[in-house]
């Protein structure tokens, strides 16, 4: 008896996340105009680009947390600015720069704060919330500091209870602003290997960083910003070159393999010696 062969998923076309044509300001100040750009699918893409160039502003934008002035930014296809907030938040998930916790909250009640979007009058706290909160806390390896207040933990372990309340939101667009600062280089490691392991378990992220090796090395896709505007995006291996980042950073360097990941690594040049 012959068997039908199986049928692939059907993926959606559509980006999960794209911005049209955005003009970014704050009160006078312009940052970007007409920037457009579009997050692929179950990729981890990294926004990468010297201070002020509008990263972070983008990430705002993309998460609702800034409105443009122009454009539009579509989830799913759907323009941002039109759908709830809840069902924003069911569906992406950010985690801010240097984020701020109540003053006397546990672990596990800061985390239990990510399932605020499922909630509502007709609805409040479930064993789907319960399970929800336990999976994130053992996704992120705080599941032992549960009963502890935040403010007595290290840097990586706070950044790690503040993934864990993020994907407690079990949304699958999940974005970060600069994850690793203030954290020395073994949490800063921790952390962007965890965003790894959440990519590989089939979310789709997107993250600015400042580290360039960092980003060539964990991202699938890079975005490349310079004064407000994308110069570059693609596989970092397309996209981290010697004239790219003297474009963009400004900075005289190798490109060279990595000898551990085998991505582009940025060897900046030494410079001159004075004669005597």
């Amino acid at each position: 008896m012959s068997t039908a062969p199986a049928v692939p998923p059907v993926v959606p076309t559509v980006a999960p996340l794209a911005a049209q044509g955005l003009t970014l300001a704050y009160d006078q100040l312009v940052v970007a105009r007409d920037l457009s750009v579009e997050v692929p699918r179950a990729s981890f893409t990294v926004i990468i680009g010297p201070n002020g160039c509008g990263k972070s502003t983008l990430l705002r934008a993309l998460a609702r947390t800034l409105k443009p002035r122009a454009g539009q930014v579509l989830l799913e296809g759907q323009p941002l600015d039109r759908l709830r907030g809840k069902d924003v938040a069911r569906r992406l998930a950010l985690l801010p720069q240097s984020p701020l916790a109540p003053e006397s909250i546990t672990v596990g009640d800061l985390v239990a704060r990510g399932r605020y979007p499922h909630q509502g009058l007709l609805r409040q706290w479930s064993p789907a919330d319960a399970r929800a909160v336990a999976a994130a806390l053992d996704a992120t390896e705080v599941a032992d500091l549960r009963d502890r207040y935040v403010a007595d933990l290290s840097g990586g372990q706070r950044q790690r209870v503040w993934l864990a309340m993020a994907l407690a939101q079990e949304t699958d667009l999940l974005l970060l602003d600069e994850p690793t600062t203030y954290l020395d280089i073994a949490h800063q490691v921790e952390v962007m290997d965890l965003c790894a392991r959440l990519h590989e378990e089939g979310r789709t992220l997107v993250a600015v960083l400042h580290d360039l090796n960092q980003a060539a090395r964990y991202a699938t896709h890079l975005v490349a910003m310079r004064e407000g505007r994308v110069v570059a995006e693609g596989p970092p291996a397309d996209v981290v070159t010697v004239d790219l980042v003297r474009e963009v950073f400004g900075l005289a360097c190798r490109v060279v393999p990595d000898p551990e990941s085998g991505t582009p690594m940025v060897v900046p040049l030494r410079r001159a010696t004075p004669t005597a």
